[in-house]
């Protein structure tokens, strides 16, 4: 991925261009970056934005190699929460380059303190045996409530915390569409499964690395929240504690960030103060995209 992409900011949403400022991490030393978190009056740092910039790290040190390499999985851990407030420093460790794949491991640092770490693995392009399960029959995202309608329903909603609400309020570089809205309205008790069309709202650079990163911030958005549904509980219901413990992702297929995606979501299991969830991001041809896996605190503290 270039250290510095440069895509036409000019006719570009600002919330966009912010997400790609985010992303544009400062390199400090060879394999070491610095990353900032927006001030957007989060407690902690959105689990998405360290993955994404953890991402941007692995792949600098691997755009390097004369074999371009495509990222095609990451694990990763989330062991404290971030503080807003205070620069990410990201460390990467080149574990191997072999003939085929290469392995990166990272750990981002604050205040002296490990808060992540992530492996990722890079892989040449090879042809092989192809097969997927079939994409949701859904409606299309043009048959869904629109942006302006779901930010209206949303802040409508009683107990929004203020920074979902201004999160609501102010332009986002993301926009997303439920097919069912029943969970958003309402506190039943529903199969703990879901699908949201989401993509960014303006074209980013084309650069797949880039796009790779950009599709893990997104990944994070509405995943835990799957695990609440069979319990008739929300992100916004007092009386719980809710992170990001472990984050894993595949990438199947080549795709474009600013296009629909389909993230289909199910939670097989919560337990010990745990929920699991698993997603399949579908292009909107049926192209399956891309994989996820996600476990989170969902503690009571009522």
């Amino acid at each position: 991925m270039p250290d510095k992409p440069a895509p036409d900011r000019a006719a570009m949403p600002s919330a966009v261009e912010h997400l790609l400022e985010i992303l544009d991490l400062e390199e400090i030393a060879p394999g070491r970056y610095r990353g900032q978190s927006p001030q957007d009056g989060w407690q902690r740092v959105y689990g998405g934005q360290v993955l994404g910039q953890a991402l941007v790290a692995a792949s600098r040190t691997v755009d390097r190699l004369e074999n371009p390499r495509f990222l095609h999985s990451l694990h990763a851990y989330f062991l404290r929460p971030g503080d807003p407030a205070t620069p990410i420093l990201y460390e990467v460790d080149i574990v191997r380059d072999g003939r085929s794949f290469s392995t990166r491991q990272v750990r981002a640092i604050q205040n002296g303190k490990q808060i992540y770490m992530m492996s990722a693995s890079f892989q040449t392009e090879e042809v092989g045996m192809e097969h997927q399960i079939d994409m949701p029959d859904v409606p299309m995202p043009e048959e869904l409530m629109g942006e302006q309608e779901m930010r209206t329903m949303m802040l409508a909603q009683p107990n929004i915390p203020e920074p979902v609400q201004r999160y609501w309020q102010r332009e986002r570089p993301i926009e997303f569409r439920p097919v069912n809205l029943k969970h958003y309205v309402s506190n039943a008790q529903l199969p703990p499964q879901q699908h949201v069309w989401l993509r960014m709202t303006a074209p980013l650079p084309n650069d797949p690395a880039l796009q790779k990163c950009a599709l893990a911030y997104m990944s994070d958005m509405t995943l835990l929240d799957t695990s609440l549904f069979a319990h008739g509980k929300s992100m916004f219901s007092d009386g719980l504690q809710m992170a990001s413990l472990d984050h894993a992702m595949w990438f199947h297929r080549p795709f474009i960030a600013h296009e629909w995606m389909l993230y289909t979501q199910d939670s097989p299991s919560t337990s010990n103060a745990r929920g699991f969830c698993r997603g399949s991001l579908y292009s909107r041809n049926g192209e399956l995209i891309a994989s996820v896996t996600q476990e989170g605190l969902i503690r009571r503290i009522d």
